[in-house]
């Protein structure tokens, strides 16, 4: 019972009781209450929620299936293994529905003439934020409750058991979404600095955020058949208008919440226990590439300064991982973590693990479009931008040329090489690139098979990647009818079935 109540609160949007007593608002009103509530005061806590949930999963799901970090257990449901329990899907399902609840308010106000606050930059902020979730809950589910999520309020419609729809329409309506957000954002309406802690305000670079996270979404699907050839056609034409589809031109216009570490802008990672953040071993994988490219991300003279800015600590006097995946008693060294909070330097404060979005994806994004010709431009040159936009995002100082790094380290461009190997050195960078954003390394790993990773003798699912997570068990009860119909549509709710997007 407890749960039902809580998925119909969650999914459902559910905000109160109903009220049986006549004249029950009157006579219980507090004079003293404010009665409305204005998207300024709704954004800023429903930004920290959302950036709690999808941060919890990066740092406990991505990392170990991408090969960042490795649990340090021969125990069951051991995720670098590619085996979780089923309660995994839980968390975030729950987590990120509620939130949708309050940013689907914030568009709802700010788009009503009635309800005195009127603003078009907190609907368009309201869509851009909506689109963020609903991929990600998508790319992780598959089918799932989209359109009449979130509902059960009356002004939603009071759908107490919502449908699930397939996730090629959900695509098509968080294109809707993004084409919308980007026209309402055009006027510039001014919102409160206060009421922004991710651009303070500045519209302009909501709008820059909005599209490029339309080409990301856009590029997710343009290898599927059914609609290839208008997501790229999308593409081109927002890469060749900037000024109707502005998009990130430089790092200061990358998407982050910024954890000062001050109020409620505090870290997640900063409330995880200092012994279990530095728990998991670094993975092989994430650790060998930037030793090998003698990375800048990396102090290599092993330091606990800002130097080391992805605040690895080195072990024996050097630095060094344990292999992903590895065999049920075999028991490998654990030996470089991730600094915690008694080091000088750790990710547990750091303000950049609040990005949602960075320049550097951005221009990786379309190194890959243009080498596949879907847009113009050399693809070597917006690799070469990436890079740099991701080692100068963690390290501003950083002035080496680029060309002479990735020279060094043998990723250079080389036109004569294979789609296949020119793949590789982009989503190789793209990994990086995407440290500590969600989910991003998993959903491209999925779409693409890149990076390259190294699949370990204790892997399980026949050693490949799991497709999604199954839906939370207590769907099955709590919307029966639907869950039927979702499987029936998409597969069976197992780890190995392919969402829409990953199918041939």
């Amino acid at each position: 019972m407890k749960k039902l109540l809580y998925f119909l609160m969650i999914i459902a949007g559910v905000s109160g009781a109903f009220s049986c007593t006549r004249n029950f608002d009157e006579i219980n009103t507090n004079p003293n209450n404010i009665d409305k509530v204005a998207p300024r005061q709704l954004l800023p806590p429903a930004l920290v929620d959302m950036m709690n949930f999808t941060m919890q999963r990066n740092r406990n799901f991505n990392n170990e299936l991408m090969q960042v970090t490795v649990a340090v257990s021969d125990g069951e449901g051991q995720v670098h293994r590619y085996d979780f329990r089923s309660n995994w899907a839980d968390y975030l399902y729950n987590g990120l529905y509620g939130v949708l609840t309050d940013i689907k308010d914030v568009y709802r106000i700010a788009s009503s003439d009635s309800l005195g606050f009127k603003n078009d930059s907190y609907a368009g902020i309201s869509l851009i934020l909506q689109s963020r979730i609903y991929s990600i809950l998508t790319d992780t589910y598959g089918d799932i409750p989209f359109s009449q999520s979130n509902s059960g309020r009356e002004e939603y419609g009071s759908i107490m058991e919502p449908a699930f729809e397939a996730q090629k329409d959900i695509y098509i309506g968080l294109f809707d979404m993004l084409e919308e957000a980007n026209t309402l954002l055009a006027a510039n309406t001014a919102i409160e600095e206060v009421a922004d802690p991710i651009y303070k305000g500045n519209i302009a670079r909501w709008r820059r955020f909005g599209n490029s996270l339309y080409l990301r979404l856009l590029l997710r699907v343009a290898g599927k058949a059914e609609v290839a050839a208008e997501a790229r056609a999308k593409m081109k034409e927002i890469v060749e208008n900037p000024s109707k589809y502005p998009i990130m031109t430089n790092n200061d216009e990358s998407a982050i919440l910024r954890w000062t570490g001050t109020g409620a802008y505090i870290s997640p990672y900063a409330t995880v226990r200092e012994q279990d953040f530095r728990a998991p071993g670094i993975a092989s994988f994430f650790i060998d590439n930037l030793l090998d490219w003698v990375d800048p991300r990396i102090d290599l003279t092993y330091g606990r300064s800002s130097i080391n800015r992805f605040a690895i600590a080195p072990a024996g006097g050097q630095f060094a991982g344990m292999p992903s995946g590895y065999a049920p008693g075999s028991n490998p060294v654990k030996r470089s973590y991730f600094y915690s909070n008694t080091s000088a330097y750790s990710i547990q404060t750091e303000p950049l693990a609040g990005t949602l979005m960075n320049y550097g994806e951005l221009q990786l994004i379309l190194a890959e479009a243009a080498l596949k010709g879907w847009i113009n431009g050399n693809p070597g040159d917006y690799y070469n931008k990436g890079v740099e936009a991701s080692i100068k995002l963690w390290v501003p100082t950083w002035n080496v040329p680029v060309v002479e790094y990735l020279t060094a380290a043998d990723m250079q461009w080389l036109d004569g090489e294979t789609v296949d190997v020119k793949m590789q050195k982009i989503h190789l960078h793209k990994y990086y690139a995407l440290f500590l954003v969600d989910m991003q390394q998993w959903f491209e790993y999925r779409r693409t098979g890149k990076p390259v990773l190294p699949i370990g003798a204790g892997v399980r699912n026949n050693g490949v990647m799991p497709a999604r997570m199954t839906y939370p068990v207590y769907v099955q009860s709590t919307n029966p009818t639907n869950y039927k119909n979702a499987i029936a549509m998409q597969g069976a709710d197992v780890i190995s079935t392919q969402v829409w997007w990953q199918k041939p």
